[in-house]
């Protein structure tokens, strides 16, 4: 083959290959613009057209020199767009709507930004208060942490003060054990020799008055111009007693309800027996005491005086030996005198700083004691006028005082759980009775026996013998409520109980039998036997006086 004839089938063959590619780009671009281009939907919406075609629509017209339309396009749009904004256009269904151009936008942003700045400045100054808070609460919690560990570092100390205090007092124990004994067995002695003298001294000189004449007598030594002196007791008291003793009693189960007496609309606080007639005085919350006949056989008790000049309420009376005087206490902290023939208040005394609670005159109707929450009990001279003792002993409130009959003994009752036997002549304590787990409402004693009975709160009734303070012979239960006031009968074989259950309870001193009254609504608050001890009176919270015999 020719060169020539070579040169064309090479051209040839190079025209038949770019064909061949040329077909194959054809058919690429078919195919690939045929998988670009998406089929048309039926509905085709526009969800928005983008800032970038009102750029266009403007530059186009600008270029154009169409000012006329431009400023047509411009009014429109800005019309439209602030309407669609504003909630004045409504915004169609299929959700087509023009967004606002890029100034109008710009305004929403800013609006939304200040707003946004609003809020951030409003977070940084609440913040800053939080902040200032948390400081200034950090600064007091640590403040009353060093508080705190101060006061337990103290509390420490104390404690182990405490403890060391209380290992050094155990140790001086035995010692202040053994001087209370010899304390309490020198006063004992002391007592009977001061007894023992005012006898002889008394037997000496009944005797010397009825041998010898009348004679001047030397002046004695008093204090006071008005003073009274105690009396000197001789063996007439032993022969009373023995006397009383051999009186027949009636059987305690042989008391019934004879008379039930209204006497007060409040509640009774205490009641006492004329020392000679069958004649009651009662006091009570209203401020008033009363005076009763009690007359045998009769049904209907006879008031015969009554009286009013405390300011508050009474809470304890006592008959002066002589029966014409009657002496009050009461919660005004007064304790007052009243004369019967004058029909009034004859004397008012002045001392206790707190609530007076009971009263008791001496055998010889010269002195009158009371007894105070402000934990003294006073000793009045009805002839001076004035307070010859003042008792200091107990911690707690003094709720009861009784003169032992014929004596110048005198028996105290106090909330700290005591009950004290004090020599009035000496003004020392000379024994005290410990034994009550509760605080001690009331204490007695009876001539014909050396036996004292005393009662708490918790219902407990304590017999003691006084010359052997350190134990009592006999414990009788009467609660579980309290037991308010005891009385014993006038030869000391019964004691009556007035019980807050609103019972009357007799106890048997000798077998500590009890027997029950059931007459009150509710707490009895004061009790008394008759002068032959056949006959029994109470009262109560309920405003009665119940008799029983």
């Amino acid at each position: 083959m020719s060169a020539r004839s070579r040169d064309r089938a090479e051209e040839e063959e190079e025209e038949r290959k770019e064909g061949l590619f040329e077909e194959e780009e054809d058919e690429d671009e078919t195919s690939s613009a045929s998988r670009m281009k998406p089929e048309p939907p039926e509905h085709q919406t526009i969800p928005n057209i983008p800032e970038s075609v009102d750029d266009f629509l403007r530059n186009f017209l600008f270029r154009l020199g169409l000012k006329r339309t431009l400023s047509s396009f411009e009014s429109e749009w800005y019309d439209s767009a602030q309407k669609v904004f504003s909630g004045t256009l409504p915004t169609p269904q299929s959700g087509v709507f023009f967004l606002p151009d890029a100034s109008t936008h710009q305004k929403i942003l800013r609006t939304e930004l200040e707003t946004i700045c609003r809020e951030t400045e409003l977070l940084r100054m609440e913040v800053l208060t939080a902040g200032e808070n948390l400081t200034r609460m950090q600064r007091e919690r640590n403040f009353h942490r060093l508080q705190h560990r101060r006061v337990t570092d103290d509390k420490n100390q104390l404690k182990k003060d405490l403890k060391h205090l209380k290992e050094h007092l155990k140790s001086y124990e035995p010692a202040m054990k053994q001087l209370e004994d010899k304390h309490q067995a020198a006063l004992r002695q002391k007592m009977l020799l001061s007894l023992q003298k005012d006898r002889v001294s008394n037997t000496t000189e009944v005797k010397e008055n009825q041998e010898k004449a009348p004679e001047k007598k030397s002046p004695v030594k008093i204090k006071h111009p008005k003073d009274s002196e105690f009396p000197v007791y001789s063996r007439m008291v032993k022969l009373q007693v023995d006397q009383v003793m051999s009186e027949p009693e009636k059987s305690l189960r042989s008391f019934s309800l004879q008379r039930s007496i209204k006497a007060h609309q409040l509640p009774i606080s205490c009641i006492d027996l004329h020392p000679k007639e069958m004649m009651l005085v009662s006091v009570s919350d209203d401020c008033r005491w009363r005076m009763w006949r009690l007359e045998t056989g009769e049904k209907v008790a006879e008031m015969m005086l009554t009286g009013e000049g405390h300011s508050d309420w009474l809470s304890g009376c006592s008959f002066h030996p002589d029966g014409t005087k009657l002496a009050t206490t009461s919660g005004d902290m007064t304790v007052r005198l009243w004369d019967f023939s004058l029909g009034c208040c004859v004397l008012t005394f002045f001392g206790h700083s707190q609530p007076a609670w009971s009263c008791s005159f001496h055998s010889s109707g010269h002195f009158l004691a009371s007894c105070s929450s402000d934990r003294t009990t006073k000793l009045w001279d009805l002839n001076s006028q004035r307070c010859r003792l003042t008792l200091r002993r107990h911690d707690a409130s003094v709720n009861s005082v009784h003169f032992l009959s014929s004596s110048n003994f005198l028996l105290t009752a106090s909330a700290d759980k005591t009950v004290a036997l004090w020599d009035a002549r000496l003004a020392v304590c000379t024994a005290v009775f410990t034994g009550h787990r509760h605080p001690c409402s009331h204490a007695t004693s009876n001539m014909a026996t050396n036996v004292v009975a005393s009662c708490d709160s918790g219902g407990v009734v304590n017999f003691w013998d006084f010359r052997n303070p350190a134990k009592p012979l006999a414990t009788v239960d009467v609660g579980p409520m309290g037991a308010n006031q005891v009385a014993f009968s006038q030869s000391g074989r019964a004691l009556a109980v007035a019980s807050g259950d609103g019972l009357v309870r007799l106890v048997e001193v000798e077998s500590c039998k009890v027997t029950s009254l059931d007459g009150h609504r509710d707490g009895v608050q004061s009790v008394k036997f008759d002068h032959k001890g056949a006959t029994v009176m109470s009262a109560g919270s309920d405003g009665r006086i119940n008799i029983w015999s």
